[in-house]
């Protein structure tokens, strides 16, 4: 990727998809995730839906900058099926996804050949009909600041167009602000010359 600020991930599950060969059916599913605690919950939903399937192969991809994955056959050859599925989420440049193809047995075996162009090309039609959306890397922040300085604080929000997430009025006043990574560094200029309003990164 060439922008470092921003992501591609799911909006939503993607239909259902299906691809055949020599007899085995491969549905496939796309789901957006938060964390790997999510993908048991999945797999479940999906082995109460297809009860009569042999495999429920798998990838996923977590993270927006640094990224976290697994692979996973679920009884299929070696590399024959979580990673040419993973293949697929590095092809379309996605992250916080989940992708299952679920798998019945035909009658015909295909070979870890056959099996690789399968599970491939059954996650390329998922994500091809899924929902893709671009999201910005923001920075968070907060600043606090006496009331007497709450327009300068309006003003540098307004014109460097800050997204408010939360606020607290009380002796002092608190802001919990994000901004787009790359406009970080000007956000953060403007403020640390308003001398009396204290800026904090947030981790």
């Amino acid at each position: 990727m060439t922008e470092t600020d921003w992501y591609k991930t799911l909006v939503k599950p993607s239909p259902e998809t299906l691809f055949k060969e020599k007899g085995s059916k491969f549905f496939g599913y796309a789901f957006p995730i938060d964390s790997e605690g999510d993908v048991p919950k999945v797999i479940d939903q999906l082995k109460s839906k297809h009860k009569n399937a042999r495999h429920f192969c798998y990838a996923f991809q977590l993270g927006e900058e640094h990224f976290y994955y697994r692979a996973n056959d679920d009884g299929e050859p070696s590399g024959s099926a979580g990673m040419p599925i993973y293949g697929q989420i590095q092809s379309f440049e996605i992250t916080n996804v989940l992708i299952v193809v679920v798998r019945y047995f035909g009658g015909t075996k295909l070979g870890v050949g056959g099996l690789i162009s399968a599970y491939k090309e059954s996650a390329k039609i998922t994500l091809e009909v899924a929902e893709i959306i671009e999201k910005t890397i923001d920075a968070k922040f907060q600043v606090v600041f006496n009331y007497k300085d709450m327009n300068k604080v309006m003003r540098l929000i307004k014109e460097h167009q800050i997204n408010i997430e939360s606020q607290e009025m009380e002796m002092d006043c608190k802001m919990f602000l994000s901004i787009r990574k790359s406009n970080w560094p000007k956000v953060k200029k403007s403020f640390e010359e308003l001398y009396e309003v204290q800026l904090v990164l947030n981790d």
